[in-house]
C-alpha cells in the first residue's frame, strides 16, 4: 500500500527554516518609543511655557485691578481709571496671545522636524530588516531544496 506524506511534519519543517528576527520587532518598539518620549517632552516643555504665560499675563491683570480699585479723589478718575484698565487689557492681550502663537509655533515646527527625522530613520531601519529578511529566506529556501 502506498504511504501518505505528513503534510504536518513537512509544514513543521517548513516554517522551522524560516527564522523569525524577533530583534526587528525589538527595536521597532525602542524606537517608538524613543518618538513617544521625544513628543511627550516637547508637549511638557510647550505646556510649562504656557503656563509661564498665563501666570505672567494674571500677575500683570491682578496688578492693573488693583490700581484701578484704589480711592480716587474725582468720580470721573474712576471712569478714566477703567478706560485705562481696558486699554491696558487689550494691548496686554495681543502680546500674550501672540506669545501662545509663537509657544505653538514652535511646538509645531519641532514636532515636524522630530517626525520627519524618525521618519527617515524608520525608513532605513525598515530597509534593512527587509534586506536582511530577504538574505535569510533565501537562505533557507535553497537549504530546503537541498533536503
Amino acid at each position: 500500500m502506498a504511504k501518505t506524506q505528513d503534510y504536518t511534519a513537512m509544514m513543521k519543517d517548513a516554517m522551522g527554516a524560516f527564522p523569525v528576527d524577533t530583534k526587528s520587532m525589538e527595536d521597532a518598539f525602542k524606537t517608538q518609543a524613543s518618538l513617544n518620549e521625544k513628543l511627550s517632552g516637547l508637549a511638557l516643555t510647550a505646556a510649562e511655557k504656557s503656563t509661564e504665560i498665563s501666570t505672567k499675563w494674571t500677575k500683570d491683570t491682578l496688578a492693573k485691578l488693583s490700581d484701578m480699585t484704589k480711592v480716587k479723589s474725582e468720580p470721573a478718575d474712576y471712569a478714566k481709571s477703567m478706560t485705562d484698565f481696558a486699554t491696558a487689557q487689550a494691548e496686554a492681550s495681543a502680546e500674550y496671545m501672540a506669545a501662545f502663537a509663537e509657544v505653538a509655533k514652535k511646538m509645531q515646527m519641532e514636532t515636524v522636524e522630530l517626525l520627519m527625522a524618525a521618519g527617515k530613520d524608520m525608513t532605513d531601519e525598515a530597509t534593512a530588516h527587509a534586506q536582511k529578511a530577504a538574505k535569510d529566506a533565501t537562505a533557507a529556501v535553497k537549504k530546503t531544496a537541498a533536503k
